[in-house]
Parts: C-alpha cells; structure tokens; sequence
C-alpha cells in the first residue's frame, strides 16, 4: 500500500507539469509527413542506428491477423511461439517470452502472456495504429527484458495532436480459414484545444481449417475434421480518451479494455476467458527553460485477470495488477552530444489460484535510471546508452496449495546494461551500422519460485531461488543502400550469453509430468538478416520485387546442444504491382527443414507458403474506402512451426493453418 501510494504520488505530482512527446506514429495517422520511428530514437531522427521494422495502418490492414506474434511474423529476425490461432507471441532472433518487451505506446504492457505459451497477448491490431520493432542492443532502454527485442504497439487513444472537426474510420472483415467476422470503429473529434477519441473493436472466429484431419474429443465436435480443435475465439474491446492542449503542450487521459475467450488448442475442452482493463495518463511540456527543453511522461495501471475453464466448471485464475511510470526529459545539447535522461519505476503483483498453479503469488518492484545519448557528426552519428535498475521480486506463497514456500523472502537485483551503436554514411547511398551491448536481466518470479505442473508444455515446472542475473554481450553490424525506389539491408549479429536462464529437462518425474528445472548455462546466439526493394518497371505503373532472408543458430555451449524452438532459415520473395489506386501482390516465402533441435525435441520438414492480395482505394467524396482481398497459404501446405511448444508436446494436434480467404473495407473519413 505504501508502495502504490507513494507511486501514485510521485505520478500525480510529476504530470502535473510534465507530458510526453507528441512526435509518436502522428505520420502514420496522418499519411502526409515522413514516418518518424520512435522506438529506441526518444529524439525523433528520421534515421536510426539500429535495425527497425515498422507496420503502419496499410500494412496492418492487410496483414494483420488475430495474434500479435502471427501479425508480426516474417519480418526480418521475427518468428513466433503460435500456441494455435488464438495466443502468439513475438519472437526475435530466437529469443522469446521475457526477453521480448511487448510495450503499448513505449509503456508496459502488463499481462501473463510470457508466463505460458497459451496466455495470449491482450493487444489487437484492429484498434492499433502502428507497430515498431526494434531488434538488438539499443533495446536496453526499456530494461534487460528487451535484450531480445522490443515491440511497440501504437495507437491514439491519447489524442496528441489538436484535431480539427471530426475524423474517424470503420472497418469490416471476414475470413474463410477460421469463419472470421470483425467489424472496429474510431471517431476522434476536437478543435485547438480539446481532442476525443472513441474506439471499439469486435472479432469472432470458429475453428481454424488445416490440411489433415485431426482427432478431436470436444463434446459435439466432429471426430475426424479438418480443422484444428478448439480453435474458436471471440474477441472484443474498447477505449475512450481524452487531451487538452495548449502552447507547449499537453495532458491527455485515456481508459481501455480488452475481452477475449478463447480455446486452447492442446486440450479439447479447455478455453480461457480473460479480461483487462488499462488506465493511462500521460503529457508533454516543452519550451522550457534551463538544462532541459523537454520534459515527458506516462503513468498507466493495469488490472488483467484470466480464467480456465475445464468445459463449463472454472479452474485456475491468473490474476496481475500493476503500475508503470516513465519520465523522459530532453536535455539541451552540451558539447555537441544530444540526449534524455529518464526514470522509471513498475510494480505488479501477480496470483495464480487452483490446482494447476504452477507459480506462487509474487510482487515485483523496479526503479531504473537511463540515458540515451546522440552525437551528429560529419561522416553519421554516434549513439550511447545506459541503464542501472533496482529489482525485488517477492514469493508470497499461496493460500491453496503448500508447495509454495512463503519463507524464500524477496530476492533483490540491481542490473546494468550499457550500449553503443554508430552510422557511417559511406555515400548519398551507402551506409554502415555497428551496435554493441552489455544487458543484465534480473530473473522473473515463476523463474525464481515455479512448483507445479504446467500442462501447456505438459510438465511440472521448478524454479531456483538461487539464479543470478541473466548476462549477455550483443553484438550486430549491416550495411544499407538505398538509391530512389531500390534498397538493401544486411545485418549480422551475435549474442554469447554468461548466465542465459532456461527451463531445461531433467531426468526426474512428478505425478506423471517430466520435471523441468530454470538453470543458468552457456549460450550462443548468431544469425542473419536481409531484406530490400528491387524496382523491375516503372511506366504509367509500377512492378516491384520485395525479397528477405532470415537465420538463427542457438546453441547451449554448456552441452553442445541445440537450444528448443528455433526458427529455421527463411527466404522469400513477392512481387508487388500499382497502377493508380490498384495493388496487387505475389510472394512465396521458403522455411527451411528444422533439424537442428535438441535432444526430446521433434524435428520439422521444410514447406513453402505462397500468398496473394489485392487491394484498391476508392474516393468518394469526404470518405476513402480501402478494399482488399488476400489468400494466405495458395497450396493449402502442411506445415508445423518450429518455433512453437506444440511441435513438442502435440506434434500433429496444430500443424500451421490451411488455405484461407480474406475480404475487408475500411473506411476513412
């Protein structure tokens, strides 16, 4: 209470005079200015020294599926952990769950979607504006939980710009694959001084077709169908806010909630039903006077909770509440260096409460301090950052079950994590970037504290009060060109990994389950990405070749082994046609077999997935409507992810879906 009090507090106080810059994603929402990348660049650049993929609301649109991880997958050194259609988390150069930051507008997005492969991240793309991702060393600016990566989720339910008069758009959607029906809506209206925004967004799906039949045991359900079982999900959400602006800034409000019921695909008769609900307040001052120009903020608390149900009777409650807050001022420049200096304090507390409780009640509380400097010089930039954190994470047992032990206490970590990067401008159309880390992550409290059977991965999970930070030395470089329409990027890089904290099999057995402990060991992390633009023609339209390229090797150099879940190398390639207000496109993208896996693990075969859309824009009057169809998985190949638990613990039960059909409008106006 005291905590939470003076958290409070301290926000109150601070927001009072302080905002958060408004230079967020405004291009995306607008079209007319060049896309500003925010994430990992808190100085607004319109270049970065380190690699970032960003999907605005075109890409979104068409691309964008029921799970964040899915959305996202394909981009360059991005896979995902698919748990079935309806939970899926990013992953990023072969790292996942909680050395992924999931951020909604550079806050935390407080949920338990990286406590287990089934809990589904609390974000849709229908209410989304814009998603940055950032990969590698310069992610330490949000926290040794980003040593993998961040993704930022982006949208406007803060209006941080005036609007003037009324705007909005409304879209419809469905789908072959999984029977989708999504309608989502937004209105914004204001004048110079005030701004409000409404959303609300509704998706409903059945079972997701797949190219085998598969065994299905649900009551009601078919014995043998060609859809995977216990697929369906609905889907629904909504938000309000509100800003006040004036000269040198402004202060907005906004609260959102998000619902979804789900199935989960390796248990027949098991769906989730889970709630959350996310307040947030945030401002900007700028103009000031003195050391600093700037000065931002964001507090937010979020209330989440989510329910297994064992057919019609409830199981276990996963419940986390908790609060973050990030200050960032902008300093003015002091011997050519530009930059901001930071805090920022989360507290959540965590409860798990049924039989299949496999971690105790906890409380995390972290403070950091952070910087992150630029120094523009003649030949590019050089970057520099730092960031110092206090972390308690807590095991306050549990009430129903007593292989929790109250009497572990908190554990308390003080990480640090230091990195630099540069670009060199070799020409008008070459470039060279280097990116170098130190990242320490303190361990999570089911890390720590994990007893008990968790039948996502189908084994009884122990933790170790004894693990230490989790440190790794980062490491990427690539090269860019960009000449008119035509551009290239490579990027390679490396991660060796002192103390890399993994659930690792044992040869142990508890009420029938494997046991599966959290151990340090030796790792090592390297790969390779490449994408780029290649215009082919260019008359009264245009033909242009999107291609890309992935691979990551993970190996556990304590043993010699593969590390699990490991994508494999990935290379693709679409054709991209305009003319006027049409778009089409034609890709194919090729996975390479999986055989590089450890010991218990099930090797994957490769496939090809090929993919079609088109798309056309219609003006009428004071509203545009964007049409588009798209086909995903032409061939309806067989295919099973890599990446994904299931491949162990169902192999067969959710291979990757079958052909799919999909037609949208969205409106603008």
């Amino acid at each position: 209470m005291t905590y939470s009090f003076r958290l409070s507090a301290l926000a109150c106080a601070s927001l009072a005079s302080l905002s958060l810059s408004n230079a967020w994603a405004q291009s995306a929402v607008s079209g007319s200015s060049p896309e500003i990348v925010i994430t990992g660049n808190p100085l607004g650049r319109d270049s970065t020294t380190v690699p970032v993929s960003t999907m605005g609301r075109a890409d979104l649109l068409e691309r964008g599926q029921s799970t964040l991880g899915e959305t996202l997958n394909g981009l360059p050194g991005v896979s995902s952990t698919y748990f079935g259609p309806n939970a899926s988390r990013p992953t990023i150069r072969g790292l996942d769950g909680d050395r992924i930051r999931v951020l909604n507008n550079s806050a935390s997005s407080l949920d338990a979607s990286a406590l287990s492969y089934d809990h589904a991240v609390p974000l849709d793309v229908l209410s989304t504006d814009r998603v940055e991702v950032l990969r590698g060393p310069a992610a330490l600016l949000y926290g040794g939980s980003a040593v993998g990566g961040v993704v930022n989720v982006i949208d406007n339910r803060i209006p941080r710009e005036a609007v003037s008069g009324v705007l909005g758009k409304a879209q419809l959607q469905a789908g072959t694959g999984n029977d989708e029906r999504s309608v989502a809506g937004l209105v914004e209206a204001g004048n110079e001084r005030y701004a409000l925004h409404l959303d609300g967004f509704d998706r409903r799906t059945g079972d997701v077709r797949v190219p085998v039949a598969l065994d299905c045991t649900k009551p009601g359900a078919p014995a043998n169908a060609r859809r995977i079982c216990n697929s369906a999900s609905t889907a629904r959400g909504g938000a309000i806010g509100a800003s006040t602006f004036w000269d040198h800034g402004y202060l907005g409000a906004s609260v959102n909630t998000y619902q979804s019921d789900y199935g989960t695909v390796a248990e027949d008769e098991v769906t989730i039903g889970m709630k959350t609900t996310r307040y947030a307040l945030e401002g900007q001052v700028r103009q000031l006077p003195g050391w600093f120009e700037s000065i931002k903020a964001r507090l937010s608390h979020t209330d989440y909770q989510h329910t297994e149900f064992e057919g019609a009777d409830a199981g276990t409650v996963f419940a986390n509440k908790g609060q973050d807050l990030r200050i960032e001022a902008r300093h003015r420049p002091l011997a050519g260096w530009q930059g901001v200096v930071g805090l920022q304090t989360e507290s959540s507390r965590f409860s798990a409460l049924g039989d299949e409780a496999f971690a105790p009640f906890s409380r995390t509380r972290s403070q950091a301090l952070f910087v992150h400097e630029e120094l523009p010089t003649a030949w590019g930039q050089v970057t520099a950052g730092a960031r110092w954190e206090s972390v308690r994470v807590g095991s306050l047992g549990n009430p129903e079950l007593d292989r929790f032990d109250e009497g572990i206490g908190t554990q308390k970590f003080t990480p640090f994590s230091v990195a630099g990067g540069a670009v060199f401008k070799l020409s008008p159309v070459w470039s060279l970037t280097g990116n170098a880390a130190l990242t320490q992550r303190a361990p999570k409290d089911y890390e720590l504290f994990a007893n008990g059977p968790h039948l996502a991965t189908h084994a009884w999970e122990i933790g170790s009060a004894a693990l230490g930070l989790e440190k790794s030395k980062s490491l990427d470089a690539g090269v860019q060109w960009k000449s008119g329409p035509n551009s290239a990027n490579v990027t390679a890089f490396a991660s060796q990994f002192a103390n890399y904290i993994g659930l690792m099999n044992t040869q142990d057995v508890e009420d029938d389950l494997p046991v599966q402990r959290y151990q340090g060991v030796k790792a090592q992390f390297r790969g390779l990405e490449a994408s780029g633009r290649q215009r082919l023609w260019q008359n009264t339209s245009t033909l242009d070749l999107d291609w890309r390229a992935d691979t990551v090797r993970a190996t556990n150099t304590n043993t010699g082994e593969p590390l699990p879940r490991i994508a494999p190398m990935r290379v693709g390639a679409t054709l991209v046609h305009g003319q006027g207000p049409w778009s089409a496109k034609l890709g194919a993208d090729w996975h390479a077999a999986q055989k590089r896996v450890p010991e218990g693990s099930v090797a994957t075969g490769a496939y090809t997935w090929v993919n079609a859309s088109v798309s056309y824009r219609q003006k009428l009057d004071t509203t545009v409507l964007n049409w588009f169809a798209r086909l995903d998985n032409l061939t309806d190949q067989l295919a099973y992810s890599a990446s994904s638990i299931l491949t162990s613990t169902a192999f067969g039960k959710s291979p990757l879906p079958g052909r799919s059909f999909k037609l949208g409008v969205q409106a603008t106006f």
